[in-house]
């Protein structure tokens, strides 16, 4: 009835056929069917939703991945993991059902609440670890045991009193931001609802459109394949979202073409590796991060996706101006043309992916919310697919919806555990303490604190998936972050001498010694100084006087962003990257070297959040924002030359100086003149390399 395969995340599956693999189907078409329904018509309450999304999903997880696998390829009986299943399910629904009575009894526990959550609790752990390994489940761990026990054997700002068992068991189930709370909510709406969307497109035949139009449309350029994975790819995010899952299904193609083209395999696995890390990034899916995101901070999710449009674009140019500088520096030629053309894409498979695309994000630009567009959206594949050779029909929906739900377990799964996560953070007060030991060690200084936030990404990164790296470091670091985001502001307006009465009277009570700065003229440096110096009750209330709600806003949207981009450096930074090694495993390449092949190419995942904390590139002024996005364009191509030493021809150390000190002046923050004479250096640069540099003599990559 059933056996093991492998999946796109190297795992192993359990897969069935016969009727057991009827059943399977049945029961994602019914949970899929199921959320849609409920999305529309919201028959249950908030929590039972939640509570009823993460026991289905449950029972998918037991199901599909065993509770342990041997050395010989067996794994734990089925009839176990279905008792599992079964359990976790039936624990969660019976929870869902037993709020009011808690409450009536002034929130004690019955025997049967305690086995319940005992139960769940218990389940999310192991079934955590089965979808998304050990260090999940160690946190929770850690976690529940520190509100629990052994938080007040610890010294310092850390140390916690402790909470009885009863008390940690009912926040961990029905708190904000517990196991059926804001996570848990974020997963069975938004995310879930998209995941499906995506399943259909796929099912349409979307997918081989868009490797057919980045065919068509970079084919023929110099290093035209390694610039159809970057498009591909990022075509591919916008109904994909996960990295791994992009690298597997574009890079079955795009990885091939690359190395016929004469790329050498460890590149063409890490240009695989980077652009389709960037599908994480691209509007409108971005993963399970944007509706994350627009929880977190309350900002409407069609503004996140719109903001995030040009620093997707700018990331992908990133990586297609390695791609072309990497073909310049070997000589490498176009590959002979295929005869595919954007016309005969189009006609083969456009409609099915271009009509729901423009129907979802016209939804949200009209004001809908994403579930009612991503719904439509779906409904717009379906009557889109009757206008291409792969017609959608009863099969076709059913197979999509189950792809949807088998897509979404490990996700769901991760995303209601995490909240066990999250929950002991919020109740420990552990992300303020958090925020202001950033604070603290940073000294105010913005690009310490984005390195500090790098480091714990990276280390995160290794043991977490993107999404659950973003939710944990978003919740510790993102108000330290978003605080000094905003102090910019702030002392930008006290070098102006534009600082309001009521804000100089909180210096003056706040910081009396400093009263002397407040009597004159001040430079910028002095303004930052005393800025960056003050201590959290006297900077949270001078923020509030000074800056601007819009511009709060676009500090608040900024440093989440930051954190959220930084948290993708996972799927391409060794000694774990799990899209690196997948591109590798296709590419027929060293792993390790592929890894660093990808990091080095993903450059843009650190240079691009720089922009965030420094410009106004996420404020929603499109003039500012289209200026930061064209001034990036000469900046991170003067970087990738300098880093390749290649622009159009090869050159030496000195131009790779000019190259890299060109790049910087065109990102500097501020200074349009100086950002003007930066690009001026660029093209002047790639003038000069153009009429006096050598053409290389190598011609394929060793």
């Amino acid at each position: 009835m059933s056996k093991t395969e492998e999946d796109e995340d190297g795992g192993r599956l359990r897969s069935f056929d016969g009727l057991a693999d009827k059943a399977l189907s049945v029961i994602c078409f019914v949970i899929a069917v199921g959320h849609i329904y409920v999305a529309f018509d919201p028959v249950l309450s908030e929590l039972q939703r939640n509570a009823f999304h993460f026991a289905g999903f449950a029972m998918l997880a037991a199901l599909l991945y065993p509770m342990w696998r041997g050395s010989s390829g067996r794994t734990a009986p089925l009839a176990l993991d279905f008792a599992l299943g079964i359990s976790v399910a039936a624990s969660a629904v019976w929870l869902a059902q037993a709020e009011n009575a808690i409450y009536d009894r002034g929130v004690k526990f019955s025997t049967a609440d305690w086995i319940a959550a005992s139960v769940a609790i218990v389940g999310a752990i192991e079934l955590t670890r089965r979808v998304a390994g050990i260090i999940i489940p160690i946190l929770i761990i850690l976690s529940l045991s520190y509100v629990a026990y052994w938080g007040q054997f610890v010294g310092g700002v850390f140390s916690f009193p402790g909470l009885s068992a009863e008390t940690v068991a009912f926040r961990s189930i029905y708190g904000d931001d517990a196991m059926f709370g804001t996570i848990a909510r974020i997963s069975s709406t938004y995310v879930f609802l998209f995941i499906i969307f995506g399943a259909f497109l796929l099912r349409s035949g979307a997918g081989e459109f868009v490797i057919n139009m980045a065919r068509a449309v970079a084919g023929k350029l110099v290093g035209g394949p390694g610039i159809v994975a970057v498009i591909a790819s990022g075509l591919t995010g916008t109904i994909s979202g996960s990295a791994v899952a992009n690298t597997a299904s574009t890079g079955v193609i795009t990885i091939p073409l690359m190395k016929r083209a004469g790329f050498a395999p460890k590149f063409a696995g890490g240009v695989e590796a980077a652009a389709s890390t960037g599908g994480q990034l691209m509007p409108p899916i971005m993963g399970a991060g944007a509706f994350v995101m627009a929880s977190f901070t309350q900002i409407p999710y069609e503004t996140i996706v719109a903001v995030a449009a040009l620093p997707a674009m700018l990331y992908f140019l990133s990586v297609a101006f390695f791609v072309r500088i990497e073909a310049r520096r070997n000589n490498l030629q176009p590959i002979p043309d295929e005869g595919q053309t954007l016309g005969s894409a189009f006609r083969e498979g456009g409609a099915s992916f271009i009509i729901p695309i423009c129907t979802l994000i016209g939804l949200l630009v009209a004001g809908f919310t994403p579930t009612y567009a991503a719904v439509f959206g779906i409904l717009a594949v379906i009557a889109s697919s009757w206008l291409t050779k792969n017609r959608m029909g009863p099969k076709a929906v059913f197979e999509a919806f189950v792809m949807g739900s088998k897509g979404m377990v490990l996700t769901a799964v991760l995303l209601c555990s995490v909240g066990l996560v999250v929950n002991v953070i919020a109740t420990a007060g552990i992300g303020n303490t958090f925020s202001l030991m950033i604070t603290s060690w940073a000294g105010g200084n913005i690009m310490v604190a984005l390195i500090l936030i790098a480091l714990a990404s990276l280390i995160l990164g290794m043991g977490l998936p993107v999404t659950a790296a973003y939710i944990v470091l978003a919740t510790l670091s993102a108000p330290a972050l978003s605080g000094m985001i905003s102090d910019q502001f702030v002392i930008a307006q006290m070098a102006a001498g534009a600082l309001p009465e009521a804000a100089k009277a909180v210096l003056m009570f706040g910081v009396p010694d400093q009263i002397e700065l407040l009597s004159r003229e001040v430079t910028y440096s002095e303004a930052a100084g005393l800025i960056q110096s003050l201590p959290l009750e006297i900077a949270a209330p001078l923020r509030d006087l000074v800056v601007p709600p819009a511009v709060a806003t676009s500090a608040l949207l900024s440093a989440h962003m930051i954190i959220f981009w930084l948290s993708q450096d996972s799927n391409v930074t060794p000694p774990v990257a799990l899209a690196a090694f997948t591109a590798a495993a296709i590419a027929k390449a060293p792993a390790m070297a592929t890894g660093v092949a990808s990091w080095k190419l993903a450059k843009g995942l650190y240079i691009i959040p720089v922009l965030f904390a420094y410009t106004p590139f996420l404020s929603g002024d499109w003039p500012a924002m289209i200026q930061v996005f064209v001034l990036g364009v000469f900046g991170v191509y003067a970087l990738s030359a300098g880093l390749q030493g290649c622009m159009e021809r090869p050159f030496g150390l000195i131009m790779r100086v000019l190259c890299l000190t060109a790049g910087l002046v065109c990102l500097w923050p501020g200074e349009i003149v100086v950002n003007l004479a930066g690009v001026a250096a660029v093209v002047a640069l790639l003038i000069f390399n153009i009429r006096f540099g050598k053409r290389p003599e190598v011609t394929v990559p060793v």
